[in-house]
């Protein structure tokens, strides 16, 4: 026979139910009035050197607060050139940054701002051969270390696979990419549009000669067209939750806010990397030169997920036999596109593996000695 609730079990589910209501009335009147919305991309930092849109930043690593540099050589984040970066540091407790501070790290980012029609005529080469070089130099100069770390986040990993592959011997003691197609035939409707259907970047481009952000934001909506009603079905549910509202407006809000892509770059990257599937069959160049992911030497690390529509894994999958480092490694992750750098289970393995794989390959520092010093002789 079935088990009876008591009156009392049944008087806390009634209580919980209410109460558990009344919170969905007032986090919903919060969602629609857009009050209360977390602030995201707050951790301390300067900007050290720009051009043009783009800046780099760099963290504070307060010793009070995270610890201080324990690590050597500085860590290097690029980001993406379609989206904004402030997803790696989305909100204070549930940042990527702030456990790379805390795990001991000098840590910069490469920020591409918001292009405008000033933008329109950039290259892949100008991100890959001026934009990163100059900021790498500008993080030596500043930290005082002849090499970098190096990090890139989804398309920002490609310019940072371009920019290994074609500098060769540039100052990287290691290379790190997480969410990085490779395999653009898996890329969904947002790639097929342009390599069978016919579609020319010039027929989305706005005004200013780059493609608008909606254009993006409904590319990558037709990938998962049910995702909308999903997660609305999902914060129905949560929505009593003021740490799972807050959690929601911060991703999703980044879901959505997205940044022109420079026209050029836009048709470099539907014909070579699309069209060609030039890291596929070996057919990329950059500035003219042919580029080669096998030339890539420097410890490697890919780190992707199998539940990631933005990034299918059919796409990332062959990376890790396409570079040509002997000390490379892959890491898969039961998780999505933004779960790989933010939430718990970013927190709990997806993090760590990287901070891990990076510290074995950075040299410690001696309190109070510069980040630039690391494993010099005295």
């Amino acid at each position: 026979m079935p088990t009876v609730p008591s009156p009392q079990t049944v008087l806390d589910r009634v209580r919980r139910d209410v109460e558990r209501n009344a919170l969905r009335a007032r986090n919903g009147i919060k969602l629609v009035a857009g009050v209360d919305r977390p602030g995201v991309g707050q951790t301390p930092k300067d900007v050290v050197w720009q051009r043009g849109r783009t800046q780099l930043w760099h963290y504070r690593n307060d010793a009070d607060t995270y610890g201080g540099v324990r690590y050597g050589p500085p860590l290097l984040l690029v980001f993406s050139l379609i989206s904004r970066s402030y997803i790696l540091d989305l909100t204070p407790g549930n940042s990527f940054v702030e456990q790379l501070l805390e795990a001991g790290f000098d840590v910069y980012m490469l920020d591409w701002g918001e292009p405008d029609e000033r933008d329109a005529d950039n290259r892949l080469e100008d991100y890959v051969d001026d934009y990163i070089p100059a900021g790498i130099d500008r993080v030596l100069e500043l930290s005082g270390a002849d090499e970098v770390n190096l990090f890139g986040y989804c398309f920002g990993g490609d310019l940072a696979l371009l920019y290994a592959a074609h500098h060769p011997d540039a100052p990287l003691r290691s290379l790190t990419v997480l969410a990085t197609p490779v395999d653009f035939r898996h890329m969904g409707p947002l790639a097929d549009i342009f390599s069978v259907g016919g579609m020319d970047v010039d027929d989305v481009l706005g005004p200013d000669g780059n493609v608008p952000p909606s254009v993006v934001v409904q590319g990558f909506r037709t990938l998962t067209p049910t995702a909308e009603v999903t997660r609305y079905v999902t914060l129905w549910e949560r929505l009593w939750s003021d740490e799972y509202v807050a959690s929601y407006q911060a991703m999703t809000g980044w879901s959505d806010d997205h940044v022109p892509f420079p026209g050029a770059a836009a048709r470099e990257t539907a014909e070579m990397l699309v069209r060609r599937n030039g890291m596929m069959t070996d057919r990329l160049t950059v500035a003219g030169d042919p580029v080669h992911l096998g030339d890539i030497r420097v410890p490697f690390l890919t780190v992707r997920a199998n539940r990631d529509h933005i990034v299918p894994p059919a796409a990332t999958a062959p990376l890790i036999d396409l570079v040509g480092s002997p000390d490379k490694h892959e890491l898969c992750l039961d998780a999505g596109h933004m779960g790989l750098v933010v939430g718990r289970s970013a927190a709990r393995t997806t993090v760590p593996t990287i901070i891990d794989f990076i510290r074995r390959r950075s040299d410690p520092l001696a309190p109070g000695e510069p980040a630039g010093t690391a494993g010099q002789e005295a």
